[in-house]
C-alpha cells in the first residue's frame, strides 16, 4: 500500500490513510467520488492531449484531469513533477475570500505544473494560468475543447483555440526555480536528467471530482452566490479541525446546487466525450 510510486498510495497517510472511523467527534466525508486512473492501462512520455469535456455544475465540487508519473523516478511530490491539465470550482459563481473578491466560479479553470526539489518547495506559482470564458459563460453550461502539447522543450495548453499557457523548459527547471540562489545548498534531484526533467518520464492519467478541501482551492471566507438560490458564505475555513463537519451541517445550502433530482444528477457530472493523446515526434 504505502509503496514509493504514485500509483501505490491509497491516499496520504498524512490524511489518516485509506480509513475513515466516524464517532460523535469525528465526522466523516459527507461525500464520496469516483476517480478514474489509467496507470496500469496506459502511461506515456511527450505527444499531444486533446480533451472534449463539460465540467460539473454544484458548489464546492472540484473537477480534474490531471497526470502523476508513472514512477517517482526524481523522488517523492514534487521532484518527479505533476501536470494539471484542467482544474476548476463547480460554483456558479464564487466571489475569492468575501463579497469584494474576484470570481474564481466556473467561468474559470486553471492549467499547472507543479514541480521542486522537494514538499514545500514547490515552484508552482511560476508554471500556472488561469482562464476564463468569455461573457461570463460557464464551463458547466457546455462542452469545451482543451489541447495540450507537451514535448521536451515545454508545455502549451488551449481551450476552443485559444492559446492562454506556455511554460519552455529553457535552462530546466533548477535554473527556472533558482533554487542556487532561492534554496542554497538543496540537492539537485534532476541533476542526471534531462534538461526537462522531472518531465522526461512516463506520466498517466487522473479523473476526479472532489468536493471541497482545505488546502485553499476554496480560499477561506468566500461567497457562493447559486443561480436562482441564495447567496451564504463558504460553510468552513480551512484551519477548520471540524471541516467535515460543517461542511455537512451546511447540506441544504450546498446539495440544491448540485440539483440531484434532475436528469438523475447529471448535472454534478463531469461528462468526458474523449481523451486523445498523439504521438510525439521529435
Amino acid at each position: 500500500l504505502w509503496g514509493g510510486d504514485p500509483a501505490d498510495q491509497c491516499t496520504s497517510n498524512a490524511f489518516y490513510g485509506c480509513e475513515r472511523t466516524g464517532s460523535a467527534t469525528n465526522a466523516l466525508n459527507a461525500v464520496q467520488s469516483a476517480r478514474l486512473r489509467t496507470v496500469d492501462g496506459f502511461t506515456f512520455k511527450y505527444g499531444r492531449i486533446e480533451i472534449r469535456a463539460q465540467l460539473p455544475k454544484g458548489d464546492w465540487l472540484w473537477p480534474a484531469i490531471w497526470l502523476l508519473p508513472s514512477k517517482n523516478g526524481y523522488g517523492e511530490w514534487p521532484a518527479s513533477g505533476e501536470i494539471d491539465i484542467i482544474e476548476s470550482r463547480g460554483n456558479d459563481k464564487l466571489l475569492s475570500g468575501g463579497a469584494s473578491g474576484s470570481d474564481i466560479g466556473s467561468n474559470s479553470m486553471g492549467t499547472t505544473v507543479h514541480w521542486g526539489p522537494y514538499y514545500g518547495a514547490d515552484m508552482y506559482s511560476m508554471t500556472t494560468k488561469e482562464y476564463s470564458l468569455p461573457n461570463g459563460a460557464l464551463f458547466s453550461a457546455g462542452f469545451h475543447n482543451w489541447t495540450l502539447d507537451w514535448t521536451p522543450s515545454g508545455f502549451n495548453c488551449s481551450v476552443d483555440g485559444n492559446l492562454y499557457f506556455t511554460v519552455n523548459t529553457g535552462d530546466g527547471y533548477w535554473t527556472k526555480g533558482a533554487f542556487d540562489t532561492n534554496m542554497p545548498n538543496s540537492y539537485n534531484p534532476w541533476q542526471y536528467g534531462n534538461k526537462d526533467a522531472p518531465f522526461d518520464q512516463d506520466f498517466f492519467f487522473i479523473l476526479n471530482v472532489a468536493a471541497g478541501g482545505t488546502n485553499g482551492y476554496f480560499p477561506t471566507g468566500s461567497i457562493s452566490q447559486p443561480d436562482g438560490l441564495p447567496s451564504y458564505a463558504q460553510p468552513w475555513p480551512d484551519n477548520s479541525q471540524d471541516a467535515y463537519e460543517q461542511f455537512w451541517q451546511s447540506v441544504n445550502q450546498w446539495y440544491p446546487t448540485w440539483h440531484p433530482f434532475q436528469n438523475n444528477g447529471e448535472s454534478a457530472a463531469m461528462k468526458v466525450d474523449y481523451i486523445r493523446v498523439y504521438e510525439y515526434v521529435g
